[in-house]
């Protein structure tokens, strides 16, 4: 069975106070201004890559499609609302009824993003949109952000599985929306029981350093792992001496042994080593997982060692440097009155500081050249050329307020790994550089 946004327990019951004092403060104002049911279009983009990135991943449009759907402003709520004094009475009663019932478009979860692309497109009225800016842009920031670090590390990897284990470096609830990023951006497992739980993501796990000091000594331990998990298990061998380790764990174990994982030292030279020793103990199937504060560069670094897997955590769980992607949500335009008829109008902020937008409803398509390869993100707010008709990135999320795109996460795997694969190949090098496809307005 598949999980995956199952609205399992792991989840807060409601989403309506993840967001910003000033979000209620400007729908009062609106609802006294006579303002608020015009119908509005909120845009989520980024004006630039983190430095260094090639390219965005889009991830956490599953989790936003709860959390709109969980929107909602119950009497404990509203009670603090009102203890607060955040807005007055005539707006914790429209809040007591609140329901999103606009329209979502975005680019599919799992796919690539540049600077300028409108990842999601909200449209409903102004009271209705405002509200979901900060929630929205928590979920995507956060798990965009460990996505693409996810995808440079799989990159790195190449066929080599990545372990997630980062939960004992973040929020006990971010940590389970890292494990999904990860699982999005190309890490085969994780070490976080509650993601597993909650998106059907696999799990692994076997010992650590305190196991092997809880006995006597280390031999004890290691016999005490087999007899209990079996010889597949993972042994981890560097708590002591680590050649002695490897010896005692093949006595042990025997051929059949699954795996050992070197979490220390220069992971370069001792896999190499244990490699070696392995081979001549007649441990040739014996797997080799490293650990140790991993990130891209370290895992790059270890092509060409006889590593089986890697396990990543704090690096992964912080966007290895970048723990946020710059995404905005902006309103691009509004109708002139609260009339349904009225005709649309582009609205931007124009300002000082890099911090200008375009106004209007956008479409995305993506530029190919003959042979199937990304060559540009091109955006625009007219009709869409017939040339790009086919070639549209936005996709409906919400319609009429009821969601109509949920999808497994596998999928959202799969396409990742095929949008990656069909960017440019600087795309997965790790030297610093621009995006690698240019963003054309039209």
């Amino acid at each position: 069975m598949n999980t995956a946004d199952l609205g399992l327990p792991v989840d807060v019951p409601s989403t309506a106070l993840f967001t910003d004092h000033y979000e209620l403060t400007m729908l009062q104002g609106a609802l006294e201004g006579g303002t608020a049911e015009r119908h509005s279009v909120f845009e989520v983009f980024t004006r630039r890559l983190p430095e260094g990135r090639r390219y965005g991943v889009v991830a956490g449009t599953g989790r936003v499609l709860d959390a709109v759907e969980n929107f909602r402003f119950d009497a404990d709520v509203l009670g603090f609302l009102r203890e607060r004094r955040v807005v007055d009475e005539p707006t914790l009663e429209w809040l007591s009824s609140y329901r999103f019932s606009g329209d979502v478009w975005g680019y599919p979860e799992g796919e690539v993003y540049f600077p300028g692309s409108p990842i999601l497109r909200v449209e409903g009225t102004f009271a209705q949109c405002v509200l979901l800016e900060t929630v929205i842009l928590s979920i995507l920031n956060h798990d965009s952000a460990i996505a693409a670090a996810a995808s440079r590390m799989a990159s790195a990897a190449g066929e080599r599985p990545l372990i997630e284990m980062g939960a004992r470096r973040t929020h006990e609830l971010a940590a389970v929306a890292a494990s999904r990023a990860a699982y999005v951006g190309g890490f085969t497992t994780t070490s976080d029981l509650a993601a597993g739980f909650r998106y059907g993501i696999p799990t692994v796990g076997t010992s650590a350093h305190a196991f092997t000091l809880l006995h006597d000594s280390e031999r004890d331990a290691f016999q005490a792992q087999v007899h209990s998990l079996g010889r597949g298990t993972t042994l981890l061998v560097d708590t002591y001496d680590v050649a002695e380790a490897v010896r005692t764990a093949v006595e042990i174990a025997g051929p059949e042994l699954g795996a050992v994982r070197i979490d220390s030292g220069d992971l370069l030279l001792v896999a190499h080593r244990v490699r070696q020793q392995l081979d001549e103990l007649g441990a040739v199937d014996t797997k080799i997982t490293v650990t140790s504060d991993l990130d891209e560069y370290a895992i790059a670094s270890l092509a060409a060692a006889p590593v089986d897997a890697y396990g990543v955590g704090t690096q992964l769980v912080t966007g290895s440097g970048h723990p946020t992607c710059s995404m905005v949500y902006k309103l691009v335009a509004r109708a002139q009155s609260a009339d349904p008829k009225a005709p649309l109008v582009p609205v931007a902020k124009k300002s000082t500081g890099g911090k200008t937008s375009i106004g209007g409803r956008k479409w995305a398509a993506r530029r190919l050249d003959e042979e199937g390869v990304a060559e540009a993100e091109v955006i625009g707010t007219g009709a869409v050329p017939a040339e790009l008709a086919d070639r549209q990135l936005l996709v409906e999320l919400i319609k009429g307020g009821q969601v109509v795109a949920r999808e497994p996460l596998d999928v959202v795997r799969d396409r990742h790994a095929a949008a990656r694969a069909n960017l440019p190949l600087s795309a997965t090098q790790l030297s610093r550089g621009e995006a690698v496809i240019p963003t054309e307005y039209v």
